[in-house]
């Protein structure tokens, strides 16, 4: 069986075993963590799936209802599906001083009913003095119910929203308008959850001055994944073809392991012309022959012979008939062991709240819609699970091709997976602390985590030092869906265009009220960040160095000598880092190397200039810096010459580019006069 070679992040964890420890009170690490602050009125938690948002949100409930006046409790989630991990739950003789309950009659989740009923029972729940104090209710409910209710009756009640990426800040988002009534017009408190949370249409999940108001918790992907008891590695890879993935996909689905296989929806250019049914009956044919199939569940769980004679078990959830979906739901939700399911497949489900533990794979068939859509899949593999010591998600993309009519659509496509694989490398990598010369060490961080870096700007104010603690990933999502940051991954601008103009852009457009001198104090810190994850450390031998190792002492750190890191084709001591060094450095560099090295010649050529056809695609801005700045010093270095858009310097087409851009420009303002700018 081929395997991809072209795997884009593989990160060892050190198998800590302390994100499922519990405390005195039944706390894992995370739910320990956000406990701390149950006291805040609004909360957001940002943690990974099976990370325990759910009990998390039970503990901090319970302690409002009790303990804080809070009268009652009502908790939304994106589907009834996701409910279920809110149903009743014994926390006392873990520890807790306190169940947590849901009467039957308001779990909305699990209710028959059409939503006009579960509706009037939601505001039934809001207005009546009733023993129950937990209603669990799906998202469109509450969208429902607060369309008649008024915003007092929120008064002293806690509103709990799962997945609450679901939201945004636009002004025709039912939950976002529902948010902000809450905190604006109302005593109620809010705890927000999220495993995610990066929206996909570039609309932030709350306005920055609601954002503000929140306390945040984190707990990123690699304090999840590194303190895991079984898992110990995870794998991201591509799986480039060409024609039909049907005709590919044997390449990489290996029988033996545990997989949901994602197909592409009906709409997208991965998809077929034999359609979603016919496609799952090919892919099963793959496996094995159906020797059985199971009608006490709707007929949608099926038992397999493979080639070498092994029986495997397979779910469909691509049939859409409400009553084998439900029935291969109820098969799920009741697996005892891992030997229940061996493949599931699926189209729009699986995803979100999904819960399969033993699932050691993902095979993914095309582009996914957005970043929330890849972190939510990668989710449904890192769950750690006794026998399970390495994590797959597999990515199959196809080329561009340049005889096809949307050959462009494709390459922002293929580009697109490249970023979001960059992004999920950023979020799963361990974390460094970067320090200027002049500030002390600090405990908070292991000293193997410490760099020191010379002309590194201090944080000078509390919103950079936020920033740069809980929302770098968040940046680094913003930076990675700009239009000319993914562009720019395909080799085709310089590492200073960047470095120093593309990645601070962003920083503005993100967070506008930041100084001048703020945005380059978050801008060092996201470049370096960015550059240092993902990359291997080795010693003056070339031998690898642990990084999940927790060191003492720095006597102990400096025994094993220099810590080398290959940094734009060369080795360099991270222990003399200095930021004149960051800023010359691309620091999506592996990302073009991967893309260069696994795709063949015609296809990066294809990749490359159809980008080229869009090389006027400059902002403004970045053409006045470069025309004043380095276009007059490279003029002046060539006796007056202009740069050419033909020539092979990556640095000179741009030269040439802001050039062009720049005529253009004052063609336009002299009303169609001759006329060339002074240089």
């Amino acid at each position: 069986m081929e395997q991809p070679k072209n795997n884009f992040v593989d990160i060892h964890y050190a198998q800590r075993g302390t994100s499922s420890n519990t405390d005195e009170l039944g706390m894992r690490e995370m739910q320990a963590k956000a406990y701390q602050y149950r006291d805040k009125r609004f909360l957001l938690i940002k943690a990974p799936p099976a990370s325990g948002k759910s009990r998390a949100l039970m503990f901090i409930a319970l302690d409002k209802l009790v303990n804080q006046g809070i009268k009652k409790v009502v908790v939304a989630v994106p589907e009834k599906s996701i409910g279920r991990s809110f149903r009743n739950t014994d926390l006392k003789k873990y520890g807790f001083f306190e169940d947590w309950r849901v009467a039957p009659y308001y779990d909305l989740c699990s209710a028959n009913g059409n939503e006009s009923d579960k509706a009037r029972r939601f505001c039934e729940f809001m207005r009546t003095d009733t023993k129950s104090k937990v209603l669990v209710c799906a998202h469109a409910t509450l969208r429902n119910a607060m369309k008649e209710l008024n915003d007092e009756e929120w008064n002293n009640c806690l509103l709990a929203i799962d997945e609450f990426h679901h939201t945004s800040a636009d002004t025709n988002s039912g939950l976002g308008d529902t948010v902000r009534r809450v905190m604006n017009n109302s005593t109620g408190h809010i705890v927000a959850m999220t495993g995610s949370y990066f929206r996909g249409d570039g609309i932030p999940v709350l306005r920055a001055e609601d954002e503000a108001r929140f306390c945040p918790v984190s707990y990123n992907y690699y304090q999840q994944l590194n303190g895991y008891k079984y898992l110990k590695n995870l794998v991201l890879g591509y799986h480039f073809y060409k024609g039909s993935y049907l005709d590919h996909i044997g390449e990489v689905l290996d029988t033996h392991r545990k997989t949901i296989i994602h197909i592409p929806s009906i709409n997208s250019r991965a998809s077929t012309a034999r359609g979603k049914y016919q496609e799952v009956e090919d892919i099963m044919k793959l496996i094995g022959t159906v020797v059985e199939r199971d009608y006490n569940h709707g007929g949608g769980i099926y038992t397999l012979e493979t080639k070498d004679g092994r029986r495997v078990k397979l779910a469909d959830l691509v049939d859409d008939d409400p009553k084998t979906r439900a029935g291969v739901y109820t098969y799920l939700s009741k697996m005892k062991k891992a030997d229940d399911m061996d493949f599931i497949i699926a189209l729009g489900t699986a995803k979100e709240g999904f819960d399969w533990e033993w699932c050691d794979t993902c095979l993914t068939v095309g582009v996914r819609g957005s970043l929330t859509e890849v972190v939510q899949i990668i989710g449904r593999c890192t769950r750690d699970s006794d026998g399970k010591d390495t994590a797959r998600f597999i990515n199959m993309i196809a080329m561009p091709d340049a005889d096809l009519p949307d050959v462009k659509v494709a390459v922002n496509d293929f580009l697109k997976a490249i970023t979001a694989s960059l992004l999920m490398e950023q979020v799963m990598a361990p974390s460094w602390h970067f320090k200027t010369t002049q500030e002390p060490e600090e405990d908070s961080y292991d000293t193997v985590h410490t760099i020191v870096v010379e002309g590194l700007k201090p944080l000078s104010s509390a919103k950079t030092k936020q920033i740069v603690e809980e929302q770098l990933d968040d940046l680094k999502a913003s930076i990675l869906q700009d239009d000319l940051v993914v562009k720019a991954i395909s080799g085709s601008t310089t590492a200073e265009n960047i470095t120093q103009h593309l990645i601070p852009k962003v920083i503005r457009e993100k967070y506008p009220d930041l100084t001048d001198g703020e945005v380059e104090e978050v801008r060092q810190r996201v470049l370096l960040d960015t550059i240092i994850k993902g990359n291997d450390i080795v010693d003056d031998k070339g031998n690898p160095i642990d990084i999940t190792e927790t060191y003492e002492n720095e006597e102990k750190r400096e025994s094993e000598g220099n810590r080398l890191m290959k940094l734009a084709n060369r080795f360099v001591n991270i222990d003399k880092l200095s930021i004149n060094l960051i800023d010359t450095i691309n620091p999506f560099q592996r990302a073009y190397e991967v893309l260069s090295k696994t795709v063949d010649a015609p296809t990066l050529k294809v990749i490359q200039d159809t980008i080229a056809e869009q090389k006027f695609d400059m902002s403004i801005d970045t053409a006045i810096t470069l025309f004043k700045g380095p276009l007059k010093e490279w003029v002046a270095a060539h006796d007056g010459a202009k740069p050419s858009l033909n020539s092979p310097d990556p640095k000179v087409k741009e030269l040439a580019m802001a050039y062009q851009m720049i005529y253009n420009l004052k063609i336009r303002k002299m009303n169609g006069l001759e006329y060339e700018p002074e240089l």
